[in-house]
């Protein structure tokens, strides 16, 4: 935890903060080795960055006096990603990765190589998705919580939803065998869509609708990745 991430329910007015819940608790405790009078870094979600001291502490609750929350986060990415549901394990790392990474937007969308049984897991639920995505901003000092939508049936998001969406955006879909390599260090004034499969990729099909639809076929070389693995490496190339 590079930032202790708050909320507007941890205020207790405008210079004090408590939280209670165990795991940022035993953060502090077990990893900081926080003790009352340190300084920590902390940030409003979807608001400011600063310092707090904290000046509380014990196995219910830690209080901190702010300091001004006055620093900027850092930028988000011109980016809309869109996800083929990965498996429930994968789905978890991948929320805290792209959350660290700066995606404030993120569509989980279902493919013909999605199991149906994905969406049915404990990790789609609000408050699961909502953590890691905490985890992932506190580990890059952001504050800023991405947006997440679910689409469980691919032609109709396709169809009807896809066309507005990348008005004003550059489409990329990354898929191995894509006749160019994916493009490096793309100008932040850039607005980006990218799509990426399921293991196993995405079916003909989808291909074809997604190139239908503007979509430029992309690839990252002879190796094919893990999705987790794939998504790191799209992003750190793109940006």
């Amino acid at each position: 935890m590079n930032l202790l991430l708050l909320t507007p329910h941890d205020l207790l007015d405008s210079g004090r903060a408590r939280i209670h819940d165990s795991r940022r608790l035993r953060h502090l405790v077990d990893v900081h080795r926080a003790a009352p009078g340190d300084e920590l870094t902390v940030g409003m979600e979807n608001g400011g960055i600063g310092r707090a001291r904290l000046v509380r502490l014990d196995g219910e609750h830690a209080e901190f006096h702010l300091g001004p929350l006055d620093e900027t986060p850092p930028p988000p990415l011109p980016l809309h990603l869109i996800l083929a549901l990965p498996r429930p394990r994968m789905l978890a790392r991948t929320l805290e990765n792209i959350a660290a990474l700066g995606v404030k937007r993120l569509t989980l969308l279902h493919t013909a190589r999605v199991e149906k049984s994905y969406w049915q897991s404990p990790e789609l639920a609000d408050e699961r998705i909502d953590a890691h995505l905490r985890l992932g901003l506190e580990q890059a000092r952001d504050t800023r919580l991405p947006v997440i939508q679910q689409r469980r049936r691919f032609r109709p998001f396709v169809e009807d939803e896809l066309p507005a969406l990348l008005e004003g955006h550059r489409a990329l879909v990354a898929h191995p065998g894509g006749e160019r390599e994916c493009p490096r260090g793309l100008d932040m004034a850039t607005l980006l869509t990218l799509a990426i499969g399921p293991e196993g990729g995405f079916v003909d099909y989808e291909i074809a609708q997604l190139r239908q639809a503007g979509f430029e076929q992309v690839h990252l070389g002879p190796r094919i990745l893990r999705v987790e693995t794939a998504v790191v490496a799209l992003l750190a190339r793109l940006y």
